[in-house]
């Protein structure tokens, strides 16, 4: 059963073929891993679901695919970052579409969207802010440019945490982020 009737997974009601020949025709458009209709409205809960395949029980979207799942970038990453999403350790995944981080997620920092788990905005937030690259930079503040108070939460968060790698950074980040107004952009001194 579909999670939602405006989500196209290939050879969930129509196969690969027929949905390829749907999207040249202009009645259906990709949404990550599935179509959508045209005019439909892409939400949250169908980025999400898109994932399904990817994501099983087993992971939740993290990282850049989180991001998008929220809503905060346009177009989903070349190749998804997921995590462990139960305390169980998972058999190796061998996808070239996924990066997987092994460590557990703490249950506070899921959420369940379209019927698969993805990283709270929270969590999300202080994740990206631990990379440094441009493309996670740019990223993270676009996320917290969605909710106010997200980058102020996000800080308190990641600094009752014990030990994380680069947290020094992301407080750094996440605090200038919290400092600045909504419609500034430029974090770029963060991305070397």
């Amino acid at each position: 059963m579909p999670l939602s009737r405006f989500l196209y997974l290939p050879g969930d009601r129509l196969s690969a073929t027929e949905l390829s020949a749907a999207r040249l025709d202009g009645d259906v458009i990709e949404v990550g891993d599935g179509y959508m209709p045209a005019d439909a409205v892409e939400t949250a809960a169908l980025r999400a679901g898109s994932l399904g395949g990817i994501l099983t029980d087993l992971f939740a979207a993290t990282h850049l695919s989180a991001t998008w799942i929220h809503g905060a970038i346009a177009e989903p990453p070349a190749r998804h970052t997921v995590q462990r999403a139960v305390t169980r350790r998972v058999t190796a995944v061998h996808d070239r579409r996924v990066v997987v981080r092994d460590m557990a997620l703490d249950h506070g920092d899921v959420e369940h969207i379209g019927g698969v788990w993805v990283t709270t905005p929270v969590r999300t937030l202080s994740d990206l802010c631990r990379v440094a690259d441009e493309d996670h930079t740019r990223a993270a503040a676009e996320l917290s440019g969605l909710r106010p108070g997200l980058a102020e939460a996000a800080h308190r968060q990641l600094s009752s945490r014990g030990r994380v790698p680069h947290k020094r950074r992301a407080l750094d980040l996440l605090a200038e982020l919290a400092a600045r107004p909504a419609d500034q952009e430029d974090v770029t001194r963060y991305t070397s």
